[in-house]
């Protein structure tokens, strides 16, 4: 099944020419990208978070299959949900799904189902898709939804998640869609997301879902990030980075209400 776009016009331009050359503004030259296993970029509209999205996707080497894991804003389909097959289309452009290595997670990790209706209203993933394309239009993604609350559940797919990943032929990323604080003043947020931001510097999953949760942090991407992390920690991660950190703010000049945005890279 394919999956059409659903925010193309919105949250980035509605044709390919003007996403194209938007996104390609964003992404500027690296001499020597980083062979990385996970990295964390905002999925707002680009004029807010692209800048921050480009710089941190350019850091890295971008895998010939890139495992997409981001938050659910809609609050439907699974709580562990992923795309098993077919295309992700976008105007005038797809990815393809990877079917081999989707049907792998799936026989590996049994709290991720096939389902597709957590992504069909759903942002977080296809607003970076213009950025996958732009950099390697042939990567396959699986693209997988994370709205699941339990942190064991979370940290035991990550294992499974990690057992398949280890034994994949090929390198493979694992991009995390996040934003951080939402709708809270420029100082606010600079000072809860640097909360959050340092637990995924230590690359500590507990302490990160922990932080969000008790400081109340509006962090729409917690869920896939503590996923993320932990599955990155088994896979031998040795490192993270801070690669940018803005608000909304930056470009509205309203800092009484920002929405924050971060690009982390895990080694």
């Amino acid at each position: 099944m394919d999956r059409n776009p659903v925010v193309a016009g919105r949250f980035y331009p509605g044709t390919k020419q003007a996403w194209e050359s938007e996104v390609r503004s964003y992404l500027p030259l690296v001499s020597t990208p980083r062979k990385a296993l996970l990295a964390m970029m905002p999925h707002a509209g680009y004029a807010y978070s692209g800048a921050v999205a480009g710089k941190t996707l350019s850091e890295v080497i971008q895998t010939e299959t890139v495992l997409l894991l981001g938050p659910n804003h809609t609050g439907l389909g699974r709580p562990l949900a992923l795309w098993p097959n077919g295309r992700w289309l976008l105007p005038g452009a797809h990815l393809d799904v990877d079917e081999e290595l989707a049907r792998s997670i799936f026989e590996a990790a049994p709290a991720i189902q096939a389902d597709h209706q957590a992504h069909l209203q759903e942002h977080s993933l296809e607003v970076i898709l213009p950025f996958l394309w732009a950099v390697r239009p042939q990567t396959k993604i699986v693209p997988l939804a994370v709205a699941e609350p339990s942190l064991e559940v979370l940290l035991r797919t990550a294992q499974e998640l990690s057992a398949v990943l280890a034994k994949w032929p090929k390198p493979l990323l694992i991009l995390v869609s996040s934003d951080m604080s939402h709708f809270v003043s420029a100082q606010q947020a600079k000072e809860l997301d640097g909360l959050a931001l340092q637990a995924a510097l230590e690359r500590d999953p507990e302490k990160l879902y922990a932080t969000v949760h008790d400081q109340r942090i509006s962090m729409c991407g917690m869920l896939p990030m503590t996923l993320g992390l932990a599955t990155a920690n088994a896979l031998g991660a040795t490192q993270a980075s801070l690669i940018a950190y803005a608000t909304s703010g930056d470009v509205t000049g309203d800092f009484s209400q920002v929405v924050g945005y971060a690009g982390v890279v895990v080694e």
